[in-house]
């Protein structure tokens, strides 16, 4: 399956903000020796040779955008709108969960307890999509908003992954 993700990168410039962007995904594919794989590759919107990810299957997008400019405001709205619906996807699946399965059901995966448990509780992957450098999963409003402030020159880029 495919998603676009977000890397909130520092950058004074375009091009540092996708090198820097690039090298997040790097680490969210595992191309990075310390870093474990949690998504199977990326394809960035700069990138005109592949018929079946990046702009071939969602359109153009910036390949990166300052997040006070309308392209980087829409880009984060988008990130943040997904992560926040995934989110309340899986914690109604939960609730659901707790309301109608007994504690034995929910141990045997029943209805897929416990993969929505899991996802309430992820850093990162799927449920996910918006990331910093560091490739730090944003996972509520607060961490996101701290981000916004702390930062002066805060960049914006999105990549097609696969999962």
């Amino acid at each position: 399956m495919h998603m676009v993700i977000y890397a909130l990168v520092e950058a004074s410039t375009h091009d540092d903000a996708l090198a820097t962007g690039k090298s997040v995904f790097d680490r969210l594919v595992g191309a990075d020796p310390h870093a474990g794989a949690v998504f199977d590759y990326y394809v960035t919107f700069d990138e005109e040779d592949t018929s079946v990810a990046g702009k071939a299957r969602w359109g153009e997008l910036p390949t990166a955008a300052p997040v006070d400019s309308n392209d980087g405001e829409d880009l984060l709205e988008r990130g943040w709108e997904a992560t926040k619906e995934e989110f309340e996807r899986n914690l109604d699946r939960v609730k659901e969960a707790i309301d109608e399965l007994s504690d034995e059901e929910i141990m045997r995966d029943e209805d897929l307890a416990r993969h929505a448990f899991h996802q309430i509780g992820a850093y990162d992957g799927p449920t996910i999509f918006l990331y910093t450098e560091h490739g730090t999963g944003i996972r509520h409003r607060g961490q996101l908003d701290r981000l916004l402030e702390e930062s002066e020159e805060l960049w914006i880029v999105p990549a097609d992954v696969h999962f």
